[in-house]
């Protein structure tokens, strides 16, 4: 989730919980003010009984108004005086209607009687007010929380595009070209500061880079120059006169090293070349065809160990390095046959969203280090960096390369990029 869609959620939900808490004290409030005056203007009739009373010694007639309704009712002499505001019902004369109410129940002595008065006022118009308030806090909260909706949705994208931008130019940098990262001109100080830092990280990290490679093209050229020395010394020695058995054999163990050696610079060196994207020679590669031309180059190894092939290829192009792509299906076809059994089976699938290779073989315990540089097993020949040269390839056009074991079946899949 975005920034600014994040905040943006964060103010509407915080807005909305604030103006409802505030709402609904402000209907409180209100609703507590009205019915006060409510009280107040019973009170003040109360007051108006009782001074008539004791003015003229007899009660107000009984009436019943627009808004208000006043009665009477004897109690008994003992009876306990009682003083209540409640709510009711009022029953509209006019209308003959029952609208919400406000009651006072008190009482009066006249001539020894204690006479119970109960004072009833309508509620419509207090009601109708609250209501009215309630729907003017309504219609402001709702336009309140679109204005905030609006501003973050507009306001804040276009403030927070020049982080999009510097972002998009990060995401798209390149450190073997020369092209600084594109800002976007702000007045913000920490966007600013932000494109500042990233051009330095960006240039700090191309010169990293010019002194790394030139360092892996030194150091490739000083270690070529020595190994074929020594591979043209031996070449010498070998064809000067006979040796013992055992000169022979040191020789030989030599001979051997210094190969190994070779093969190990040459896999260094591609593995750097890949990490860094020096091989950029793409171009449309059919892949069933590939695929069938390196089964026949393995047809001797595999006619060796007696393995049994069985292939199902469809057709299935993709855009690659052919030179890399040959590299991939070298790494797996001689780890299919070099980890199989006398008499053992492979299995090749090609399918439009994947390439599963699949061989009989011995229960391996390198299954979560498998893609690990020189990750290995003891009876290996090699120097364990095949299958991460092959991860690094498919890291490089966006495969996803997998392993899985069951029981004595080991298999390779490359979910491969959609078909071009």
């Amino acid at each position: 989730m975005k920034l600014s869609a994040r905040y943006n959620r964060v103010n509407i939900l915080t807005s909305i919980f604030v103006l409802v808490i505030t709402g609904v004290l402000y209907y409180l409030f209100i609703h507590l003010i009205l019915t006060n005056k409510l009280d107040r203007d019973l009170a003040v009739e109360e007051n108006e009984i009782r001074q008539y009373t004791s003015t003229y010694q007899k009660l107000p007639l009984p009436a019943s108004y627009l808004d208000q309704q006043v009665s009477y009712k004897k109690l008994l002499a003992n009876a306990p005086v009682v003083r209540d505001f409640s709510y009711t019902t009022y029953v509209d004369p006019k209308e003959k209607e029952t609208e919400p109410g406000r009651s006072l129940v008190t009482s009066v002595r006249l001539n020894g009687k204690l006479i119970e008065v109960t004072i009833t006022k309508s509620r419509v118009e207090s009601e109708d007010l609250v209501r009215i308030i309630l729907l003017i806090t309504l219609g402001v909260t709702i336009i309140v929380l679109i204005s905030l909706f609006l501003i973050n949705r507009f306001v804040l994208n276009r403030l927070w595009k020049p982080f999009y931008v510097t972002l998009d130019g990060m995401r798209n940098f390149e450190v073997a070209k020369t092209d600084t990262i594109i800002a976007e001109p702000t007045r913000i100080d920490e966007f600013n500061e932000l494109n500042t830092s990233a051009n330095a990280m960006a240039e700090k990290v191309r010169q990293d880079y010019k002194e790394l490679k030139s360092f892996t093209d030194n150091a490739s050229h000083e270690m070529m120059t020595p190994l074929a020395v020594i591979n043209s010394k031996l070449d010498s020695l070998l064809q000067t006169e006979s040796f013992t058995e055992y000169q022979g054999a040191l020789l030989e163990d030599i001979y051997h090293a210094t190969g190994r050696l070779s093969r190990l610079h040459q896999s260094l060196l591609l593995l750097a070349k890949i990490e860094n994207n020096l091989i950029s020679d793409a171009q449309e590669i059919d892949l069933k065809d590939m695929i069938s031309g390196k089964i026949r180059q393995f047809k001797e190894l595999f006619e060796r160990d007696n393995l049994q092939i069985n292939a199902d290829l469809s057709e299935k192009k993709i855009q690659m390095s052919r030179y890399l792509a040959d590299i991939l299906l070298n790494n797996l076809f001689s780890n299919a046959v070099r980890h199989n059994i006398p008499g053992g089976q492979i299995w090749i699938s090609l399918s439009a969203e994947t390439l599963t290779i699949s061989n009989t073989g011995k229960e391996t315990r390198f299954q979560n280090r498998l893609f690990d540089r020189f990750s290995k097993s003891n009876e290996s020949e090699g120097m364990g960096l095949g299958l991460a040269i092959s991860k690094q390839i498919c890291n490089l056009y966006g495969f996803e390369i997998s392993y899985d074991q069951k029981q004595h079946n080991h298999t390779f899949t490359i979910r491969l990029a959609p078909a071009y």
